[in-house]
């Protein structure tokens, strides 16, 4: 199963990258794209969570990587609470 990392910036200007065991988070979002902060977060509970399960359907058990990204996505989120998110490339 190909993994990336997802690279974006927050609305404060810092950078970010976050893996994700599956590329279909790249069917949720779009490189160069600017999301609203709420678009962009509700888009990432459901890319790690369809990446995550991609695993648990191969291996069994979910992806705790996974799982700490989207952690670390919405705390992040929650930090900023308005804004946008560019995501800048995936690799």
């Amino acid at each position: 199963m190909p993994a990336l990392r997802m690279f974006l910036r927050w609305p404060d200007g810092k950078a970010a990258a976050y893996y994700s065991p599956s590329t279909i988070v790249t069917s949720y979002f779009e490189a160069g794209q600017t999301y609203p902060l709420v678009d962009f977060t509700a888009r990432a509970r459901s890319a790690f969570v369809a990446a995550s399960e991609r695993v648990r359907q191969v291996h069994g058990v979910p992806c705790s990587r996974a799982a700490a990204s989207l952690a670390e996505i919405e705390t992040c989120a929650a930090m900023h609470g308005a804004g946008n998110v560019t995501i800048e490339k995936f690799e």
